[in-house]
């Protein structure tokens, strides 16, 4: 429980890659699409205590747990378990750097190890915009920060394919195919 504690602290993430405890059922705990945490259907109030929960947060299987050294339980993910609030840009094009900022103070530069990918809605064709996290947990990116990507973005070809996207960390992530020709 102290590397928990510690990671509620500004420590960071607990090491719950390494913890394999056992399944200790599920907790009636869900995080929304917006970010709130929920306990048995009440938002919790304290950012202090939603930012320790977020720190041992685990992705295993497609399913989400809240993991300590002694125990494994189980919890709901509306959508994303983040929600990236705001970023940062420095330089321009391929040389600019991206960082986000999570609803619990995490951050991040999108690049190799944080992807950043969009995902869309099969009936509306509403795009959502993800970055990643840490081990498979990823940030919903918010819609006043994607209306500002949006802005950054540059077209690109990558292979036979025109992309409209964005450069962090010399990487390029398409956001939407382009029929202009580059």
């Amino acid at each position: 429980m102290k590397a928990a504690q510690a990671a509620g602290k500004g420590a960071g993430p607990a090491p719950v890659h390494l913890w394999n405890p056992p399944f200790c059922g599920d907790l009636d705990m869900r995080i929304a699409r917006d970010g709130t945490w929920f306990y048995l259907g009440t938002p919790i109030g304290r950012p202090a205590l939603v930012k320790l929960f977020s720190n041992i947060l685990k992705l295993e299987d497609g399913k989400y747990f809240l993991v300590t050294p002694v125990e494994k339980v189980g919890i709901t993910v509306d959508d994303a378990p983040f929600v990236a609030v705001d970023f940062t840009a420095q330089g321009s094009d391929e040389t600019q750097v991206l960082t986000f900022e999570t609803q619990v103070g995490d951050k991040v530069a999108a690049g190799p190890d944080h992807p950043i990918r969009v995902a869309y809605d099969d009936e509306s064709g509403e795009p959502s915009p993800y970055v990643m996290v840490r081990a498979g947990l990823e940030a919903l990116i918010d819609r006043k920060s994607f209306y500002r990507l949006v802005e950054l973005g540059v077209h690109h070809r990558q292979g036979n394919d025109a992309w409209f996207g964005l450069w962090s960390n010399g990487q390029f992530f398409p956001v939407i195919p382009t029929s202009e020709m580059l």
